[in-house]
């Protein structure tokens, strides 16, 4: 069986040390996406992958690499959607999962928010601050997902 493979939506991403040794503890494989080269440990597992400048390059290149095989850690919720029709996991930085069940209902809230920020005229928030327990969350999150591709057909058959 493959090693897994983490997909980073690496631009705006919080947890990416954290990715790195839950990578290393699982043997699985990462790449780091990005518009602009990012440090990254040296290690045979972890690689760089910088696009171009186009908009939605690095979506573009995590959507087309996304697989069974795969988790993508990001908070593009159109991106997760993409991720998910190809079969990948797909965690936030907070350790929530988007899933099929999920992910209608985030892209209609999604669009509901962007229609309020248009008629707020440069009022808006974002998000709330990222936090210790978010950090956690994520951790125990992407543990368990590697676990869980860590196993074999028959092993989740019994």
């Amino acid at each position: 069986m493959t090693a897994p493979t983490i997909l980073v939506d690496a631009d705006a991403c919080p947890v990416k040390e954290e990715i790195y040794r839950v990578a290393a503890r699982h043997k699985a494989h990462v790449r780091v996406v990005s518009n602009s080269p990012f440090r990254v440990p040296v290690s045979e597992r972890v690689k760089r992958v910088v696009v171009g400048d186009g908009f939605d390059a690095a979506d573009d290149w995590i959507a087309e690499n996304a697989g069974e095989r795969s988790v993508v850690i990001t908070a593009d919720i159109l991106l997760a959607e993409r991720c998910l029709k190809a079969g990948a996991v797909v965690l936030r930085h907070d350790g929530r999962e988007f899933d099929a069940a999920s992910i209608g209902s985030a892209i209609a809230t999604r669009a509901i928010m962007e229609d309020l920020r248009a008629g707020m005229d440069g009022a808006g928030g974002g998000p709330p601050p990222f936090s210790k327990a978010d950090r956690s969350n994520f951790l125990h999150a992407l543990d368990r997902v590697l676990v869980g591709l860590g196993r074999s057909k028959a092993d989740l058959a019994k």
